[in-house]
């Protein structure tokens, strides 16, 4: 069932992974029932934001970039996301064995999606695009997002929480490069001219 677990991870998120773990995954069907909507939210609530909204830096000036470069921006962004969410899954496999974990690429993708889920859901609030009001409900939501790797994955994984407090660590960091990497990316975009536009 689509977006079938967004509800209990926010409100029982220990139940809810006890019955994530316990589902049959596939890659497909971990991006069909949640990823593919979910990380649209972001992208489309940014172009929304950016192009009808505009917002302000310094002066009362506001600043709104073209529906064109939203739009490349959006579609950039979107696959960013796609790309991340397996990207941090496979290497989510890869570490497992390390930690004596031995769960399939398919339920180590699912991990990665389901734990995301409060970064995908407060995308929404790029819709209105002023920095302290982002950063003021940003900051909780990443903080719940860690949260909730330091308690799936133990259960996910099927190892010991201490075991797992370790390796919800090393995602963490291994999250925080693919961050840094992202940024890098945006920037070299940029340089080429894939980058924002503003309207005149």
């Amino acid at each position: 069932m689509v977006l079938s677990h967004v509800w209990g991870l926010l409100a029982h998120p220990e139940k809810e992974w006890k019955a994530i773990r316990k589902e049959s995954r596939t890659i497909g069907k971990s991006y069909s029932s949640h990823v593919l909507l979910l990380a649209a939210i972001p992208p489309v609530a940014g172009y929304i934001g950016t192009t009808q909204v505009g917002w302000q830096v310094v002066s009362r000036e506001v600043h709104r970039l073209t529906p064109e470069s939203a739009l490349w921006i959006a579609i950039l962004s979107y696959l960013t996301i796609l790309v991340a969410v397996f990207t941090i899954g496979k290497l989510i496999h890869w570490m497992s064995r390390t930690y004596g974990a031995r769960q399939t690429l398919p339920h180590c993708i699912t991990l990665a999606a389901y734990t995301a889920t409060p970064l995908f859901l407060s995308g929404i609030m790029l819709l209105y695009p002023v920095l302290w009001l982002n950063l003021l409900i940003g900051l909780p939501v990443l903080g719940y997002t860690v949260y909730l790797l330091y308690t799936g994955l133990p259960i996910v994984m099927g190892i010991p929480a201490e075991r797992g407090f370790l390796f919800s660590t090393a995602v963490l960091a291994v999250g925080l490069v693919t961050l840094v990497a992202v940024l890098a990316a945006t920037v070299i975009l940029w340089d080429i001219g894939v980058g924002p536009v503003f309207a005149g």
